[in-house]
């Protein structure tokens, strides 16, 4: 079953309906939350950027992944989770997803990162390889999904929540009256898209002045943005305690208030996920040589 472009016009309730219905290996915050960074980006990359994004994806079907739709900047968003379906090819993109950390500990976009094999080293690796001009249109389509998807993936928080619990996904939660999900999942799906789905419309132009306050960075810093919304604001808010005190329960139900006090740090994170997009997008294409620097700390 490949990935489709999502439309959003007149999808978002059926959105939120199928994100409930769908394993939380099909989620991975990309039914709806990845393909609205893309639309943002996409509304805030040059012109030329644009025209070089479409004219890499005329290569995608070098890769040889008919079941994964990749016409679009959309697509490219959820095309790392699609081939996910083939583990024998793909399994070893796995672990570039994510990077869970201790919350107990001090934050370093280093750790559990062996061989490049995290997220943050995963972002600023694929921006380097689209900006190569070099390399076949193959290699460059490919380094662009990932780069669009990992972008995404290092805003949802607990893409870098807590290593004992795997990002909240051995944690069960009961989302409203949706019982057995579990945290990372919530997080990942229905919060995301109810998030998004809430006036007024995330997806537009950005000013200036709102991009300067809302991008910029690098891949680490986003990771360590991520890092302390779990920290600070999930764990605590989920479980009543501070997650430094001792054992966490493995279940728990999310109340009205919690959730209410979620939605906005969830929307604002997909927001800044598509406007450095943008940024990281613009710098690719952009002529010249990438000027490189290892930006984990």
């Amino acid at each position: 079953m490949g990935y489709r472009t999502i439309r959003h016009a007149g999808l978002k309730a059926l959105a939120a309906l199928t994100a409930l219905a769908l394993p939380a290996s099909a989620q991975a915050w990309g039914f709806y939350a990845h393909t609205v960074t893309a639309d943002i980006a996409l509304e805030n990359v040059r012109p030329d950027t644009r025209a070089g994004i479409e004219r890499l994806l005329r290569a995608s079907d070098q890769l040889g992944t008919p079941d994964c739709d990749l016409d679009t900047l959309q697509d490219a968003s959820v095309w790392p989770d699609c081939i996910r379906g083939e583990y024998w090819r793909w399994g070893y993109t796995f672990a570039w997803h994510y990077q869970t950390e201790p919350i107990t500990e001090e934050y370093s976009a280093r750790k559990n990162c062996s061989g490049l094999n995290c997220v943050s080293a995963q972002v600023e690796r694929n921006q380097r390889i689209l900006a190569d001009e070099s390399l076949p249109d193959v290699v460059r389509v490919e380094a662009l999904t990932f780069l669009v998807h990992f972008i995404g993936d290092i805003h949802m928080p607990l893409h870098s929540g807590d290593l004992s619990d795997r990002g909240g996904n051995d944690r069960e939660a009961d989302y409203g009256i949706v019982p057995g999900l579990n945290l990372h999942w919530v997080w990942d799906g229905p919060l995301a898209e109810r998030a998004i789905s809430e006036d007024p419309p995330i997806v537009r132009r950005y000013s200036a002045e709102e991009r300067a306050e809302l991008a910029g960075g690098n891949a680490a810093d986003w990771g360590r943005e991520s890092w302390q919304i779990s920290r600070d604001f999930i764990y605590p808010q989920v479980f009543g305690c501070d997650p430094c005190e001792g054992e966490l329960p493995e279940e728990v139900a999310l109340s009205q208030e919690v959730l209410d006090r979620s939605i906005p740090i969830a929307r604002r994170r997909v927001l800044q996920a598509g406007l450095r997009m943008a940024e990281y997008l613009d710098t690719a294409f952009a002529p010249g040589p990438l000027e490189v620097e290892d930006s984990r700390r």
